[in-house]
């Protein structure tokens, strides 16, 4: 035999080409897809499968892992790492060993966390292979036998029965009354109904393809013969792979950092370039050029915010351990603070917003109990045939409605004869006897029922369906139970249905919306948090439970995905920007719409699926329920343990307390340290010796960093949490600008005051000064409010700023640190005099916050 016309998995592919086309194999019937193939009814020779597992490789979707060292040398990329990497050396080089031991402490927290998150994450494709099974059924050279899964090839001839997990993407060649689950590919809540025919129409999408088993996949009743048309990477699993473990995230977290290190670095380089040339010319050879050069990078490293990882570590940790007390596990503490960041979160509905399990929800007829009994009679597995509880949808929805009594009752019928259910006839039926009478029971479609009674007068047929539209209206799906007696000895024809056939009833199901569903959407709201769906299920569905839980006006204003693809690139924009419920969406265009979301808004995306482990991936935010998928687990960034989506409120609160925290922190160091810098890099210009020495400079910055931990235990104002907000460097570098204004006139006053006492007594005034009006900048700038009305602050605060105060005031009093800080013993009345400039500084710096946050009162958020 011929090798197969498929492209080998060796070939070098993008993501969309190496996939195979499904939907060339729907419309070929047995013989020419045998010939495609290169197979037949006996199966393949084994030298076939032999050359065959050459050329297309194992049927595993797994890839070669990075390497741990790759991963961490990625932590170290960032130019936020680099200034602190910098700013160690110089700390090292000046003899400060506490100060760039601190420093390099932050830099090794913050690189591992992120190689934890990166690593955990390269182990997501493993996952897929757990979707395979050991073994399947395979006719090779006619003969049946079981191999690993993973020996499959394109034209294996397989055999599966219920309860099997398709290993392959397959086109079935044979079955009989045969149903699978696809929800974890497609999203559709309900088991399909396969078939062996070919498709006259061109079919593209998955859920259409009603003649192909996909990998992953499993058989809910029935059995079927089938040819492999794809393994590996070639199925739609490993396309879904493929596309997962290509993503790469970029949190609005890092995006942030990356922001504030390059406006930070850019704004010191400049300086301090102008700062060295004017200190050149101005002074000539009056000025030392390696001292001024250490000077100059001492103050470098005084403006930069090296304590902001471990700020942030402390805030993710503690919001960490308050989500975990409910359940709530955050795989990546990033994650935290984006979560806090987002404007939009998507969804899926299946298990999501709903509970995925079919529930009786109205009954339309004169005798709803026989109604729902001959529902059951009629099942494709009820306990007439078998002593096991039915596994379709469906069935098991009747099956819970009916009483233990009428569970035994089906044991007194007999089953003559059955047709299963077919998509064109749209119904099933089932002759059975019962006290030697025969009854022939016919459920399905209520539409082709109806129509196949006779009696049912034109008038009689209106309100059934009135019912029907209201239900449908509703979400809900519909079947109609119709009987006749059966009397002739013949055996049982289809054609018989068509002839006398009374109507019994007709009866609707729901897939029950969560009870947390409604809260959750509404809190949601109330955070700014827009939601939209994004769902394999059919649009009939999804915009009910969108009109059910408030997201649509009208349940018609859905967008299917076929809608989706035709639209151009341009409207594709505007249709995932304006509408709220998306339909029919294959797992590719889930991936697309957040793509297409995030260029404007941070997006969450909640879903359970391996359909949702590449949205969950390029997210900002991957969430599942508890009983997602393995795949969609590991993919995403947080996973809630209680059945309950109100517990995304809570992590959405404490993402934002977080974002809060260090917004505070980026606020309160930048306005400090900036004020400070430009002080003491324009006092060089005006004086032959250096305002403050190097060490100095780095003792300053130690001190009054210190306390700055604290910050990520902060209490934080309840308007800060109501809308979702993002980093805004132009907002933090205009507060810090001003306030740092502020900062730098009363910088000059205490110059002002020292400045003829000699060099000694201004570096030893101004190191303390210095360092108590940061220490007091950190109660003005924690709150938009007034600071008598704000929360009050968390005790941690209040400690470490108190001894970083202490520390500040008692070390010029202590000669071994007088000798090595060259500082020298203040006096009483002079420490007073600072104590009132420090004061004074604490009431301009709040009037002039107040005064700021009157004309710009809210932070950047969405609209």
């Amino acid at each position: 035999m011929n090798s197969p016309q498929l492209p080998s998995q060796n070939q070098k592919k993008s993501v969309h080409s190496e996939q195979m086309d499904f939907s060339a194999y729907t419309g070929l019937n047995r013989e020419t897809l045998f010939e495609k193939l290169s197979t037949g009814g006996r199966g393949l020779d084994k030298k076939v499968v032999a050359i065959r597992q050459k050329q297309f490789g194992l049927n595993e979707v797994g890839q070669r892992a990075t390497a741990w060292s790759t991963i961490l040398a990625r932590q170290f990329r960032s130019s936020f790492v680099y200034l602190l990497f910098g700013a160690a050396l110089v700390a090292f080089i000046l003899g400060e060993s506490i100060d760039g031991s601190m420093i390099l402490l932050f830099i090794v927290i913050n690189a591992g966390l992120g190689f934890y998150q990166e690593y955990h994450s390269e182990k997501t494709v493993r996952l897929l292979q757990k979707y395979s099974v050991p073994s399947t059924r395979v006719r090779r050279e006619n003969a049946e036998e079981l191999v690993p899964t993973s020996k499959i090839v394109p034209g294996d001839f397989v055999i599966f029965e219920a309860g099997d997990i398709i290993p392959a993407d397959v086109r079935f060649i044979s079955e009989n009354d045969l149903m699978v689950n696809e929800s974890i590919i497609t999203g559709e809540s309900v088991p399909v109904k396969k078939i062996a025919t070919a498709n006259s129409e061109k079919v593209t999408e998955i859920y259409q393809a009603n003649n192909l088993g996909f990998s992953g996949t499993s058989i809910v009743c029935g059995r079927c013969e089938a040819i492999v048309i794809a393994t590996g990477r070639q199925t739609v699993l490993g396309g879904i792979a493929h596309l997962t473990s290509e993503t790469k995230r970029v949190s609005a977290f890092a995006k942030g950092l990356g922001k504030f290190s390059t406006f930070i670095l850019r704004l010191v380089l400049v300086t301090l370039i102008f700062l060295f040339i004017a200190n050149s010319f101005i002074k000539g050879g009056r000025s030392s050029l390696i001292e001024l050069a250490i000077f100059s990078v001492a103050l470098a490293v005084s403006v930069i915010p090296e304590a902001l990882p471990m700020v942030t570590t402390f805030s993710l940790s503690r919001g960490a351990l308050r989500l975990a007390k409910n359940k709530v596990v955050v795989k990546r503490l990033s994650a935290i603070e984006d979560l806090g960041s987002i404007e939009v979160l998507c969804t899926d509905k299946t298990g999501t917003l709903t509970e995925n399990k079919l529930t009786v929800a109205e009954i339309k007829s004169g005798q709803p109990n026989q109604t729902v009994f001959l529902a059951g009679l009629a099942s494709s597995d009820t306990s007439q045939k078998s002593d096991r509880q039915p596994n379709n949808a469906f069935d098991l929805a009747v099956w819970e409605k009916l009483s233990v009594a009428d569970h035994a009752k089906f044991k007194e019928y007999k089953l003559i004869n059955e047709i299963p259910f077919d998509p064109e006839r749209r119904r099933n039926s089932l002759l059975v006897e019962h006290q030697g009478e025969r009854l022939l029971i016919v459920r399905g479609a209520p539409e082709t029922v109806i129509e196949a009674c006779p009696g049912i007068t034109e008038s009689e047929k209106i309100p059934l369906f009135q019912w029907l539209g209201q239900q449908g209206r509703l979400g809900y799906r519909t079947i109609a139970v119709a009987t006749k007696k059966f009397d002739q000895p013949e055996d049982y024809q289809p054609i018989e249905e068509e002839k006398g056939l009374k109507l019994v009833g007709l009866i609707s199901f729901v897939d029950p919306i969560k009870d947390s569903t409604l809260a959750a959407v509404r809190k949601s709201r109330k955070l700014g948090v827009q939601i939209k769906i994004l769902t394999g299920d059919s649009p009939e569905v999804a915009g009910a439970v969108a009109h059910k839980i408030g997201l649509l006006n009208d349940p018609d204003n859905v967008i299917t995905g076929q809608e989706f693809e035709a639209a151009k690139s341009s409207e594709q924009l505007s249709l995932v920007r304006d509408n709220s419920v998306f339909a029919r969406v294959s797992p590719q265009q889930k991936y697309h719409i957040i793509q297409l979301l995030q260029q404007q808004k941070e997006v969450g995306f909640l879903g359970e699926g391996i359909n949702d482990a590449p949205a969950l991936k390029i997210s900002n935010v991957g969430l599942v329920v508890q009983g997602a998928a393995d795949i969609a687990r590991e993919a995403a960034d947080i996973i809630l343990l209680k059945h309950s989506l109100e517990v995304i409120v809570d992590g959405i609160r404490e993402g934002r307390e977080v974002f809060s925290n260090t917004i505070k922190y980026l606020k309160i160091t930048l306005a400090s340290n900036f004020g400070n810098f430009y002080a003491i890099a324009i006092a060089t210009l005006l004086i032959d010796f250096l305002p403050m020495l190097p060490l100095q400079i780095l003792l300053l910055n130690l001190l009054s960093d210190f306390p700055m931990i604290a910050i990520a235990s902060d209490a934080t104002d309840p308007d800060e949490l109501k809308r979702p907000k993002i980093y805004d460097v132009k907002e933090v570098a205009l507060v810090a600008t001003i306030l740092g204004i502020v900062s730098s006139i009363f910088d000059f006053i205490i110059f002002a005051t020292f400045l003829r006492t000699g060099p000694e007594t201004l570096h030893t005034y101004w190191f303390i000064g210095s360092i108590l009006t940061e220490l007091a900048l950190i109660y003005s700038l924690r709150t938009r409010l007034p600071f008598f009305r704000a929360k009050r602050p968390s005790a941690t605060l209040l400690w470490l700023t108190v001894t970083a105060a202490a520390i500040t005031i008692v070390l010029p009093f202590l000669a071994w640190s007088r000798h090595i800080f060259k500082l020298i013993q203040p006096s009483f009345s002079r420490l007073l005099l600072i104590f009132g400039i420090v004061i004074v500084y604490f009431i301009v710096s709040e009037i002039v916050k107040l005064f700021y946050y009157r004309f710009h009162s809210s932070p950047k958020t969405i609209t």
